[in-house]
């Protein structure tokens, strides 16, 4: 009885883990326009050792914000998920970012969403 109710609480963890179904493509949907579309040489804004291709970028943002989701549930989803990405994948004072521009980043994703109806 014991196992089985281990089972059980483990099963509803993980379950409670999954990010909504589509949230993740609709997401890096707008992490790709904010971060430039087709005009910028780094597709979602992925900083990566090589030039990626576009669909190759698109699955590193994907996996960026699924791993992030289960990161922000762990840590028992405090504020916003956004906002928990943003500090992450586009942190504000990173020393990749000399223009300051990284600020902008929460902002201009927010705006994508919006005029999407998300």
């Amino acid at each position: 009885m014991k196992l089985l109710l281990l089972i059980l609480s483990c099963s509803v963890a993980v379950a409670s883990a999954a990010i909504p179904a589509g949230y993740a493509e609709k997401l890096a949907d707008a992490i790709y326009l904010a971060e430039g579309g087709n005009r910028t040489s780094k597709p979602y804004g992925i900083m990566a050792g090589r030039p990626l291709q576009p669909n190759e970028a698109r699955k590193w943002c994907l996996n960026t914000i699924r791993n992030n989701w289960r990161h922000w549930e762990a840590g028992g989803r405090k504020g916003e998920f956004l906002n928990f990405l943003a500090g992450i994948y586009c942190p504000v004072g990173a020393k990749n970012d000399p223009k300051g521009l990284n600020k902008n980043w929460l902002r201009n994703v927010k705006a994508v969403l919006k005029n999407q109806g998300h």
